[in-house]
């Protein structure tokens, strides 16, 4: 080759090159150009998928919507009334009636998926979702049974998708403050935990109803039902009151535990409990023969656990009161200091003292004049916008990416937690039941076997650790 041929290749090769960057130069553009200002990129975007999209469902979605990065793209309900507020939040939203339906549908534009449905079909739908890897936010309580609980934490691990669960108070600031005291050692070795709630404040230990009702034509009920068995419409159980029942609820527990024992199971060295036993003023249709009550959660119960503790230091007496039910107020609180607030509380009984709180109240010492002390400083992470921020972290984390982002209530942690929750509705539910001796359990100690999720010297209780599913509604 010539130098004139060779310098004239060379130049080509230059010429080529230069245009290509020029190209790059205007093809790769700030998003704010080629949208404005504020404009997101579709690729910067968390498009959310929400199932039961009214009540709790619509806070949730409003909740996440706060985040720019996320978009609620689907709106899925049974109940055209339920879907009505959210459908006017979210107007470019498309609509589903059958999340089975969506998921299949839209999997390739879903990127996370919000379950807000009643407790029975928070699973159902929370693993069709992993299992087309999608992340999950799922309202509390997780699960409606223990099983369940565990297949929640094993899949999110399995699919590795981003997980939370909706006790958006566990970003709050207040349960942080008081793990910073506890382990700053001002109450010493906890012994012993009181949990308490005002709830139920809807019906309870009550009949099953009866009668027959038209379905009203917004609803599906066969939808509505989903994984629990087969039953008559009635007004009792939908749109609110379902919490009650245990066919499709959790009851107070599965309510308000969440929330108010979220401080003692992230304070404490501990995960599930090897005992647990109740009380309760439900009248079982075992105990009265006239009325039929054994579908409807108790009125009010006492459920006693034992923990031991993960690092060797003995056990953790835990014990959960419900229907307005209440500890002996501690000798150091003063008699016209309250008690928790309205909702209920906590206080966790050390060493060398106690601390008092509830999932919206400042911790304190007791008596309330340790406050004066010279107090642990602040130590661990608080969340922005505290409980607002528990959606906000979720959406962020989607776009980091499984592994990337620590969140307040992930279902490595909220799945252990959830269990032990549901053993005290194990408890309750066995309570009038008998043995296969014909003996009532009555204030029967259960004892409970985490690893293989069973208990150990009450074989009829087991049947409440999984359940039986409807046709097309397995896990």
């Amino acid at each position: 080759m010539t130098n004139k041929k060779k310098e004239s290749s060379i130049s080509r090769r230059r010429f080529i090159g230069q245009a290509g960057m020029a190209a790059a130069a205007f093809t790769i553009v700030p998003r704010f150009v080629l949208g404005g200002k504020g404009h997101i990129a579709p690729s910067d975007t968390v498009y959310i998928a929400g199932i039961g999209v009214g009540g709790k469902g619509t806070s949730d979605l409003t909740g996440f919507a706060k985040s720019p990065n996320a978009r609620i793209a689907f709106l899925c309900d049974v109940d055209d009334r339920q879907m009505a507020e959210s459908k006017k939040n979210f107007p470019t939203a498309k609509l589903y009636k059958d999340f089975r339906i969506m998921l299949d549908k839209e999997a390739k534009g879903i990127d996370a998926v919000s379950v807000s449905t009643p407790d029975h079909t928070h699973a159902v739908a929370a693993v069709a979702a992993m299992q087309r890897r999608k992340h999950v936010y799922v309202q509390k309580p997780l699960t409606y049974t223990i099983h369940e609980a565990r297949t929640l934490t094993e899949a999110a691990k399995k699919y590795q998708v981003v997980t939370q669960m909706g006790n958006q108070y566990a970003s709050a600031d207040h349960v942080r403050r008081a793990k910073e005291m506890v382990d700053a050692g001002l109450i010493g070795d906890v012994t012993a935990v009181k949990t308490w709630t005002n709830r139920p404040v809807w019906p309870q230990g009550i009949p099953t109803p009866k009668g027959k009702f038209e379905v009203p034509k917004e609803l599906d009920w066969d939808l509505w039902l989903g994984p629990a068995p087969y039953m008559d419409y009635n007004p009792a159980y939908h749109p609110f009151n379902w919490r009650g029942w245990w066919p499709f609820g959790t009851g107070a527990l599965g309510d308000m535990a969440c929330h108010i024992m979220d401080a003692p199971f992230r304070i404490l060295p501990i995960d599930y409990p090897t005992e647990v036993e109740c009380s309760t003023t439900t009248a079982w249709a075992d105990f009265f023969k006239e009325a039929d009550y054994a579908d409807s959660c108790p009125a009010s119960s006492i459920i006693h656990f034992k923990f031991p503790r993960k690092d060797g230091k003995g056990d953790i007496q835990f014990t959960w009161m419900d229907g307005g039910l209440l500890p002996q107020r501690p000798a150091e609180l003063l008699p016209d200091e309250n008690l928790g607030d309205t909702d209920g509380g906590y206080i966790l009984e050390g060493t060398k003292g106690k601390l008092m709180g509830n999932y919206n109240l400042s911790p304190v010492l007791l008596p309330t004049s340790r406050m004066k002390e010279s107090l642990p400083p602040q130590t661990i992470p608080r969340i922005a916008g505290a409980e607002a921020g528990h959606y906000t972290q979720w959406v962020e984390a989607c776009m980091k990416g499984y592994g990337k982002m620590q969140l307040s209530s992930p279902f490595e942690y909220a799945g252990p937690m959830t269990e032990a929750i549901l053993m005290g509705n194990l408890a309750l539910r066995s309570y009038a039941m008998k043995d296969e001796k014909g003996k009532h359990n009555g204030r029967k100690k259960l004892l409970w076997d985490a690893k293989n999720m069973k208990i150990t010297n009450f074989e009829a209780a087991n049947q409440f650790v999984k359940r039986q599913y409807r046709a097309g509604w397995s896990l």
